[in-house]
């Protein structure tokens, strides 16, 4: 069914807003977005003069195309959740704990080496969070570290890592929406502006060096300590057959060949450069890298009898049955994003107050920074965000005497966009990270957001210097200074209270 976008002005704020105000009240994800989508889809019926049944139609025609939209990202995620399935299933994930377990036999070491794995995975958001994920949680599961703070250190290690690393399809698809002829040096240009993304990867390695946690993830913390086990992770198996090349080999297999992969779709061996042949279509390649991996996860352990053939497609079969639960809450966030972008103008809406305010060029950075987070967090998505706001933003700093405040406006739409993506309920990888956790979603939506908000608004500050110093530095200064002492303020206040 073909769609035209008919601007709905105010009336757009109601499905995101209604959305995600009934998931945080309601702690229930799944109604909450079926109401905000179908909400929107009344809005759209009603201005295009339809009724509630052609409501209903357009509401599954919409699905149904984010469905084929994203076919690509639901088989690798069926792939990659049935490796995951296979390797918990041979005992290498559990053979790969208690090895690690004696080497990172504290807290901090593991919250560590789970950070340093999150920033080496920077192909992919997505990726890096079920795979860190996956292989992390029996670790931070023995040592009592909560799911919620595991699902953290993968959020923030996801979009905020890939939105800076030049080789990844975030870095393509940035530089694809410049309307410069050199797309990916103004890329580069804006890492030192893009706030969000440092200042966020600053604050897990203070927080997990330091340990001084607030707000809602404390508590998570503290009862984390308190339970005797999370999840299944101190129940003992019987026997284990697997060993650690088990767990390994597969995911290493399949994070070589989901780059090559990436390369191959994308035309690198027939002359494409290397950063656009990823970021052609990076899903394609990742479901070739899936792939790869449960090929090698059948060389592996068949031969050994690790499991029979009959286990081998079993243990396919319930991992896939595993990934339902949250692949239903991204198909409903894609057709919530859908309705938003496509049909009713959110995003189109909220930029409007970008190109008819009339403020000091100094406050432009702080400015374009507000209106991404909000639509980013409304919306669920990043991507779309700086879609809609890079050409806006490309056009308000080519007129007169705003050509210098481009790289920092830019940087600005940017780390706007990433904060919604990193919190928002309805986020494609604020999902996967609480999946990759084993996490109940809402609990981590809950516990990351006061982290998230906190660092938004220190760099609200550090773009508000930055618009006037014409320099990232102090601001990126002047925001560790800030983040720091807040972090350390809260923990002591709160520690305080627990006192009295």
């Amino acid at each position: 069914m073909e769609f035209t976008m008919i601007e709905t002005g105010w009336l757009s704020l109601i499905p995101p807003i209604l959305a995600i105000t009934l998931a945080l009240i309601s702690k229930e994800v799944y109604s909450s977005l079926f109401i905000g989508l179908f909400s929107g889809m009344l809005i759209y019926a009603w201005a295009a003069g339809g009724s509630i049944f052609s409501a209903v139609a357009m509401t599954f025609d919409m699905m149904y195309s984010k469905i084929a939209d994203n076919a690509y990202m639901i088989i690798f995620l069926a792939l990659l959740w049935a490796v995951v399935s296979l390797v918990s299933k041979s005992g290498g994930s559990e053979a790969y704990g208690r090895w690690a377990g004696r080497r990172l036999n504290s807290k901090r070491s593991a919250l560590l080496a789970t950070s340093f794995l999150g920033i080496l995975i920077f192909i992919d958001d997505g990726f890096n969070a079920l795979t860190v994920g996956t292989v992390m949680r029996p670790i931070t599961d023995r040592l009592r570290i909560s799911r919620e703070k595991l699902a953290y250190i993968i959020d923030a290690t996801a979009a905020p890592v890939c939105i800076i690393a030049p080789v990844s399809s975030w870095a393509v698809a940035v530089a694809s929406e410049v309307s410069e002829t050199d797309g990916f040096h103004i890329f580069l240009s804006t890492i030192p502006y893009n706030l969000y993304a440092l200042l966020t990867i600053f604050m897990v390695f203070f927080i997990t060096a330091t340990g001084k946690d607030f707000g809602p993830m404390k508590k998570a913390e503290e009862r984390a300590m308190k339970e005797s086990a999370l999840g299944n992770a101190g129940t003992e198996q019987k026997e284990i057959k697997g060993q650690i090349i088990d767990l390994v080999l597969p995911i290493v297999m399949l994070i070589i060949c989901a780059i090559l992969g990436m390369a191959y779709v994308g035309g690198f061996f027939e002359g494409v450069s290397f950063s656009e042949a990823i970021g052609y279509n990076p899903t394609g390649g990742l479901t070739l890298g899936a792939f790869a991996g449960l090929v090698t996860a059948f060389i592996l352990y068949i031969p050994r009898k690790l499991m029979t053939a009959r286990e081998f497609v079993n243990t396919i079969v319930e991992g896939i049955g595993n990934i339902v639960p949250p692949m239903l809450i991204l198909i409903l966030s894609w057709t919530l994003g859908g309705v938003c972008r496509q049909l009713i103008g959110t995003g189109i809406f909220i930029s409007g107050f970008v190109s008819t305010t009339n403020l000091p060029l100094g406050l432009l950075p702080v400015l374009i920074f507000v209106i991404a987070a909000l639509m980013s967090f409304s919306m669920g998505t990043s991507w779309g965000t700086f879609g809609m706001l890079i050409p806006i933003v490309t056009m308000i700093c080519s007129a007169d005497g705003a050509g210098g405040y481009l790289i920092p406006v830019l940087g600005a739409t940017l780390a706007g966009s990433v904060y919604g993506d990193h919190c928002s309920p309805i986020s494609d990888t604020t999902i996967l990270s609480s999946t990759g956790a084993d996490c109940v979603h809402i609990n981590h939506v809950e516990t990351q957001l006061p982290y998230a908000t906190l660092t938004a608004v220190i760099c609200g500050i550090g773009y508000l210097i930055i618009g006037f110093t014409h320099t990232p530095w102090i601001g990126i200064a002047a925001g560790i200074v800030l983040l720091t002492g807040v972090i350390l303020f809260l923990n002591r206040t709160e520690g305080q209270k627990e006192t009295v």
